[in-house]
């Protein structure tokens, strides 16, 4: 008969049990591992990079598969697009203008730059971007051509208003008769397209365009790889919105600001007024506070860096500002997130002063769409360039503050507290980074659920 000994089975298990219970609390599986603890608290430590998503935006396939359909052996005529504002806001232009080429079947001509004093410009379009990679690219989606044929190169092409043309018919019934009557036209698109009424080989060419064949010339990549290159990584780009003239756009009022800044402001809106002949002068008493719910006040470096701490993200992550010159009141941001690095810390001091504006946004812009995560203050145009782009490179660690809920969550009557307001601020981001929302343009963009 065997005996079995009742202190040494009972070591035995004792032994086993804390192994197992050791085993658990190391698995990433384990219920007490950071993992578990609930995603909508920024108690648990985890930043909004590690929530799982359930969406994302893909390029759809209808655009990457081809062109669709053969171009036609005739053109038309030949469209120039001339591109006003800063460099993201004119190639969104140029953007829709190929599409609209495409739709008209007409032949591309390089499009104009404005060159613009206001935004110390000079440069234009084959300055910044690498005109035969781009009618290479644009091969059998759209004909491009750098010059016009003798019979036409010495006209100035037929000015064609287009503020209120919008959808596909639009641009059928009353651009395309001035387009064959004349043979050579320039439009401006308006701002508000409806590409969604576009047949998809419009659509198709418009995609192209935008995110296949338009590359930054071979020096500026080069200085933007140098760039890029001299900032610590991991790193995040934060698109930083609070410039004297953005904000004496919005009209808002900003209380504590240095008297620097409301100087800056004031001549900001001088400068709106001479050019506009409207005074932008602030809203006041309800207004104002409707204005600000309605989230059309653009985020403090302050507001940003509170924002930027309810997302867990640390106050140690390298920053480099994707921003534009004149930034106010940035203390509010590096009094607590200090690494912070800029183009004018980074690059060579006489190669920076020499540098116009569109040469610094497509810097900015280089540096966004390959950079570790990118956060934006404002959903401007090269916010939407940026995160589009960034989709289509298959990154995805992209999110918009959210002005309104911001606005919203600090003016309560009754307050919240330092906690709450956390809280509150994580749950709507987390709420809008699972789901993909603001990650890509729709127009050329499917949704993919995970």
């Amino acid at each position: 008969m065997v005996v079995f000994s009742v202190k040494p089975l009972f070591s035995i298990l004792v032994v086993s049990l804390s192994l197992l219970l050791l085993l658990a609390l190391l698995s990433p599986r384990s219920p007490f591992s950071g993992n578990s603890i609930p995603s909508d608290s920024p108690i648990a430590k985890v930043d909004i990079w590690s929530v799982r998503r359930l969406v994302e935006w893909r390029p759809c396939s209808w655009w990457l598969q081809g062109h669709l359909t053969a171009l036609p052996s005739e053109t038309n005529g030949y469209i120039r697009v001339d591109c006003y504002g800063g460099l993201n806001q004119m190639r969104r232009d140029f953007c829709d203008g190929v599409g609209i080429a495409r739709l008209l079947n007409a032949t591309l001509v390089l499009p104009k730059f404005e060159v613009a004093s206001y935004w110390n410009e000079t440069s234009g379009f084959a300055d910044i971007y690498d005109v035969d990679y781009f009618i290479q690219q644009m091969n059998g989606f759209v004909k491009v051509v750098k010059q016009l044929p003798p019979e036409i190169a010495s006209k100035e092409p037929v000015r064609v208003d287009c503020s209120k043309r919008k959808g596909h018919f639009d641009y059928v019934e009353s651009v395309l008769p001035s387009l064959i009557e004349y043979k050579y036209i320039s439009i401006t698109p308006a701002m508000a397209q409806r590409r969604d009424r576009y047949p998809l080989y419009a659509k198709a060419a418009l995609c192209q365009a935008c995110y296949n064949a338009l590359r930054l010339t071979k020096s500026l990549e080069t200085k933007g790889s140098k760039l890029l290159q001299a900032i610590p990584k991991p790193f995040l780009s934060l698109h930083l919105r609070f410039e004297p003239d953005m904000v004496a756009y919005s009209q808002c009022e900003y209380p504590g600001l240095s008297p620097g800044s409301i100087k800056a402001i004031e001549a900001a809106r001088s400068k709106i007024s001479e050019d506009t002949g409207y005074v932008r002068k602030p809203w006041t008493g309800d207004l104002a506070r409707t204005w600000r719910k309605r989230g059309k006040c653009p985020l403090t470096p302050n507001e940003t860096a509170l924002m930027l701490q309810s997302l867990s993200i640390p106050t140690s992550t390298n920053i480099y500002l994707a921003a534009g010159d004149g930034l106010m009141e940035i203390e509010g941001l590096t009094a607590i997130y200090t690494n912070v690095f800029t183009k004018s810390s980074l690059l060579d001091g006489e190669d920076f002063t020499r540098m116009h504006g569109n040469t610094k946004a497509a810097l900015d812009y280089y540096v966004s769409i390959n950079s570790d995560s990118y956060v934006a203050t404002y959903f401007g145009n090269m916010d939407k360039m940026v995160s589009a782009m960034r989709a289509f490179k298959g990154l995805y660690k992209t999110l918009f503050l959210i002005r309104r809920a911001f606005a919203e969550l600090t003016s309560q009557p009754q307050g919240l507290s330092d906690k709450e307001l956390m809280e509150a601020l994580w749950k709507v981001h987390k709420d809008d980074f699972v789901m993909g929302r603001g990650s890509a343009l729709p127009d050329c963009f499917c949704e993919f659920k995970l």
